[in-house]
């Protein structure tokens, strides 16, 4: 909470007065997913941007602390070595923003990003993912369990029926959805999350995070991604405190279009380290 605003009690009367242009909705999405979102030439700059608002993501039903190893080990070098040499960004120390992972595999994570050297956040999926429908003693004692293990941040699922009966739970950053649905992150439903970001911060002063999960895979999505941030809430929002992006397999096609654009040509599949 802002200092200004610190102690004031919110009113939300105001959600509730909210409407949504549908059709308006659905031609911004169609616009920001029609054109091209950067000029060839900073692709590359923005691709590795985009590497940088990353939570790698594994929450696999047999996940192991050999794939927990191998997913930091990528999380602390997402890029291979030579391709950042060639543009001249080897010493940045970029890495992926964070590494998500079930509670129960947040020990293993903390140890291995330690064995690397690296102090890169542990997220968690904490509160009975992905439907959020434990009792509420559970739910806290897993967020409780996944702290103590060494998570510095949590994904909370809320329980939607508090949302569909205008029970409102706060949050630092919201999310599009678990990633397990269905239908994931879609541009017509960030438009209207990123817009009540953008009026709630008018409100109130109170910056609130976007984090887009679940079937963003290719690089050219993930720049669609950040430039709709841009437009949508401007720069500010482009940093790893404000914007995130849940992926899984994304990292993969990043590194494969930098290395074509390093290259000219698309690398095989053994010319790239797997997460």
């Amino acid at each position: 909470m802002s200092a200004h605003n610190r102690g004031t009690e919110l009113d939300l009367s105001w959600i509730s007065k909210i409407q949504v242009n549908h059709p308006a909705v659905l031609r911004r999405a169609e616009q920001i997913q029609a054109r091209r979102t950067v000029k060839k030439e900073w692709q590359a700059a923005w691709l590795l941007k985009a590497v940088t608002f990353i939570d790698l993501t594994t929450l696999s039903g047999d996940d192991t602390s050999s794939n927990i190893q191998r997913l930091c080990y990528k999380a602390k070098y997402p890029i291979r070595e030579d391709l950042l040499k060639a543009l001249n960004m080897y010493d940045k120390g970029i890495t992926t923003a964070a590494v998500c992972v079930y509670p129960a595999r947040v020990c293993d994570t903390v140890k291995a990003l330690k064995a690397a050297g690296c102090n890169i956040p542990v997220a968690s999926v904490a509160t009975g993912f992905p439907a959020g429908q434990t009792h509420l003693k559970t739910r806290l004692e897993e967020i409780r369990l996944a702290v103590e293990d060494g998570a510095t941040e949590i994904d909370v699922v809320i329980n939607r029926s508090l949302v569909l009966t205008g029970q409102w739970e706060g949050s630092d950053f919201i999310k599009t959805s678990t990633g397990k649905e269905t239908v994931n992150a879609t541009f017509p439903v960030a438009i209207v999350m990123l817009r009540a970001i953008r009026d709630f911060f008018w409100k109130t002063g109170n910056k609130i995070g976007f984090k887009p999960a679940g079937g963003i895979r290719s690089a050219k999505d993930s720049l669609a991604w950040l430039s709709l941030v841009k437009e949508e809430l401007g720069d500010e929002w482009l940093k790893p405190e404000l914007f995130r992006i849940g992926a899984s397999t994304l990292l993969s096609d990043i590194e494969r279009q930098i290395y074509h654009h390093v290259t000219g040509r698309y690398a095989a599949y053994h010319d790239l380290p797997m997460s």
